[in-house]
């Protein structure tokens, strides 16, 4: 692990623990609690470890904990499934990591996306720089093209575009899940230059993102419906996928669809006509 992971780890589970209340793993909650939470000593109990290891582990010290004992730590601090992948991926138990750079998308990606006709569609590196996408998605959002290279990347516009803020249906969950997501993919390579950039640059220009940043959320994707408020058609409900091409693993599509019982369709159509 590079020394920004180990920090990374160490943040992280600091923050689930100081979430967690000592009645949720069946302590008492009296006593001479300072800080809300569990306690190292108390955590290192119910996972079968070490007091001094954990929290040498807390301290970002550069140790190689197994699987069994992530696995021990995700059960005693009640982690999600994706706050449980994460975990492994930090610690190296969760496959390679791929990078991010790439300066377009290829010929035959954007032709699929081309084939999509009126769903929009954008792809997306692993730092979620936009470096692709179809005609419907520059009508759903006219922005994108018109972007410097240095901005054209997706969690940048959700928190700094005005355009996008109105496009969003519901702006501050669509934000908040983005921003969980995006950490559940980068949190292993936070070290990266093109990380480091993009996360200073909103930490900056953004307290939204700033607040949530340092709450160290994450999330894992699912397709869902999402609401979209456009200035020519109006309202879109549209389905959002995302795909990872079997030989383009560093790249993600992003396709929506419209949504089953809505007039979607017939608004992208009009949109895209």
């Amino acid at each position: 692990m590079t020394a920004s992971t180990r920090r990374e780890l160490a943040e992280f589970l600091g923050s689930r623990r100081r979430q967690l209340s000592p009645a949720a793993v069946g302590l008492p909650a009296g006593g001479s609690r300072r800080t809300p939470g569990l306690r190292r000593e108390e955590v290192a109990l119910l996972a079968g470890v070490s007091h001094t290891w954990y929290t040498w582990l807390e301290q970002g010290r550069d140790i190689r904990p197994s699987r069994q004992v992530m696995d021990a730590l995700a059960r005693t601090l009640h982690l999600s499934t994706a706050e449980h992948e994460y975990l492994l991926r930090l610690s190296g138990h969760g496959g390679a990591q791929t990078s991010g750079a790439f300066d377009g998308v290829p010929a035959h990606l954007q032709r699929l996306m081309d084939a999509l006709g009126s769903s929009p569609a954008y792809a997306i590196t692993s730092s979620w720089s936009i470096v692709g996408w179809n005609r419907a998605y520059e009508r759903l959002y006219p922005g994108v093209a018109a972007l410097p290279a240095a901005d054209r990347n997706l969690l940048w516009v959700v928190f700094t575009d005005p355009a996008v803020r109105t496009l969003l249906g519901d702006w501050a969950g669509d934000s908040r899940r983005f921003l969980t997501q995006f950490r559940a993919e980068a949190g292993p390579r936070l070290g990266d230059p093109e990380v480091v950039d993009l996360v200073t640059r909103l930490q900056a220009a953004s307290p939204s993102f700033r607040e949530g940043w340092a709450s160290h959320d994450v999330d894992r994707f699912s397709s869902t419906e999402r609401r979209f408020e456009h200035a020519v058609v109006g309202t879109l409900v549209l389905e959002h996928h995302q795909v990872t091409p079997s030989d383009a693993p560093g790249l993600q599509l992003v396709v929506y669809t419209a949504a089953v019982g809505t007039d979607a369709a017939e608004k992208l159509a009009r949109l895209t006509g």
